[in-house]
């Protein structure tokens, strides 16, 4: 059989049908831009992506979302928003190919997406119902309007491929068609463009800049002067840390600062878009098995005397040597004063902290009672919470990972019974007690080549609630060699630490281990984060010229 030339016009039905998927790519854009426009006018609105989101983390199962932290780290929320909005585009670029010869099964592929994303976004406890199909509604109106009027394949049906070069029969011109996507780019482009702008100027953000935290009736933060004591794990390991602050500790390298500041702070959390909830007209409910429920106001909680804690928080998927982890000073009220006024009941075993987003994590009754910094803070680094972390208020308790307890955006307290209800990841393959591990995590040298001679070994170790008593390092499987500590604000932070090695030309191999107060010394045997930590020594590997 002699092989067929495509010829000119099946070139030109070839073209027609990216005329087409173009089309449809730009029509679902449309409706994806009035999205983001309606969730700028009001940030009690999501947009569809959005929402869409939040049904996939609510229906993922629990292994492929740790797979997911565990790959992505910080990043799988941009990933996943990302490919939802490039499956919107491409759905909508199969609606525009299927427009010309199949108008029914389009205009159903349209309907399917409206009921969908509907649906989604008025699973949302932030708005109600009503509002977000009117929204989707005139979205969808919005997308099937541009179609319907776009010049080119979609308003007529494409002729066969062998049809006659009749001029009377080809499709709109191009100069038409570029009319109609500049003019539907333009206004897409103009919809998102102008809802970023109404949500950077939004009068939540401004409300919280004029807050001014009370002076705190107490604190532990760095620069206090306190002891750090050493416990003697061996011939080798006996060190006596310096009680230096954290402005008189060496620079070495990429070491961490004592304090992380707000911005660098890791954020992992269900939410796929910050929640923006304004101070007025938000407030705190103590509810549950408890004889006296009550609600408390912001402007009530900045009116009780504030304490000042420094307490390192960590996430549970938090590889070994990763960075879900981080040092701050937390400003807010004890959870025990709050809990106290509201007067539990006996059967009560269990804290549960609800988000404003339906977020759930919970804790056991007694932690808040037995010395930890356990508070409802609203400080962070002595300003308001920022938004990413949770302001107006969230839950902070020392010695737990934060997906039993860091409740960001908090809207509720609730006792409950031990066995009563599990927080949000407990179903998903998480354990429900989740006590912070001992950890240590070489910061420098980062680099993997480096030059002989003197070079600083350095970065921080954590252990809370007891504390680190010691932190080694051990250069190609060598004896352990102890560390400088710095100081710690208390036994709730990490500690930076440093070793100077003498650097041999060659290939290196550098592994650290920490020990906490009690004896505890770092496990060397590799864990996997889930159920309920990582575990192992954090080793790196460097080249020495």
């Amino acid at each position: 059989m002699e092989d067929r030339e495509p010829g000119p016009a099946g070139d030109e039905h070839a073209a027609s049908v990216g005329v087409a998927a173009l089309t449809g790519t730009l029509c679902a854009a449309l409706a994806l831009a009035v999205g983001e426009f309606a969730d700028a006018l009001s940030p009690r609105l999501e947009s569809f992506v959005v929402a869409v989101g939040d049904v996939f983390v609510d229906l993922t199962p629990g292994p492929l979302v740790r797979t997911s932290i565990e790959t992505l780290g910080m990043a799988q929320k941009a990933v996943l928003l990302g490919g939802i909005t490039v499956g919107t585009l491409a759905v909508g670029a199969l609606t525009g190919i299927l427009a010309p010869s199949h108008r029914r099964l389009s205009l159903g592929v349209i309907a399917a997406l409206t009921l969908f994303g509907g649906w989604a976004t008025s699973r949302s406890p932030l708005t109600s119902p009503a509002w977000s199909w009117a929204v989707v509604a005139i979205a969808a109106c919005a997308a099937a309007g541009a179609l319907h009027f776009a010049p080119g394949p979609v308003r007529r049906r494409a002729p066969p491929p062998d049809a006659p070069d009749d001029p009377r029969i080809r499709y709109a011109d191009r100069r038409g068609f570029l009319e109609w996507a500049g003019g539907i780019s333009v206004a897409s482009v103009a919809l998102v463009g102008v809802g970023r702008t109404l949500l950077a100027d939004d009068t939540v953000q401004v409300a919280r800049r004029r807050i001014v935290l009370p002076a705190p009736a107490t604190t532990t933060t760095a620069g206090t002067t306190t002891t750090v004591t050493t416990t003697t794990t061996g011939p080798e390991s006996t060190t006596t840390p310096p009680t230096t602050t954290e402005a008189g500790f060496p620079t070495a390298g990429d070491l961490s600062p004592y304090l992380t500041p707000n911005p660098d702070f890791y954020r992992i959390d269900t939410a796929l878009t910050v929640p923006v909830v304004d101070p007025g007209d938000w407030k705190l409910s103590v509810t549950g098995m408890v004889d006296e429920p009550y609600d408390l106001t912001y402007d009530e909680i900045l009116d009780m005397d504030l304490v000042e804690e420094t307490v390192t928080l960590a996430c549970v998927s938090n590889e070994v040597g990763g960075n879900l982890v981080g040092n701050a000073v937390w400003t807010g009220v004890p959870l025990a004063g709050i809990l106290e006024r509201a007067r539990p009941q006996p059967a009560a075993g269990q804290i549960l902290g609800l988000s404003v987003d339906g977020f759930t994590a919970g804790f056991p009754l007694e932690l808040a009672t037995d010395g930890r910094t356990a508070m409802l803070a609203v400080g962070m680094n002595g300003e308001p919470l920022p938004l990413a972390h949770g302001f107006p208020a969230r839950l902070v308790v020392a010695g737990l990972y934060g997906y039993v307890s860091a409740v960001k955006w908090l809207s509720e307290v609730v006792l409950d019974s031990w066995e009563g209800v599990d927080g949000f990841w407990i179903p998903r393959g998480w354990a429900k007690e989740a006590p912070i591990k001992i950890s240590s995590r070489i910061d420098t040298p980062r680099t993997r080549r480096l030059s002989a001679g003197r070079q600083p070994v350095a970065g921080v170790a954590w252990a809370p609630l007891g504390g680190i008593a010691a932190v080694e390092v051990s250069i190609d499987a060598g004896p352990w060699q102890p560390c400088r500590l710095g100081e710690a604000a208390s036994g709730e932070t990490w500690v930076q630490w440093l070793h100077t090695w003498d650097a041999q030309p060659g290939e290196h191999r550098i592994e650290v281990r920490a020990t906490d107060r009690d004896g505890l010394v770092q496990p060397a045997e590799p864990v996997p984060p889930a159920p309920n930590g990582a575990e192992g020594h954090h080793v790196v590997r460097v080249s020495v010229a």
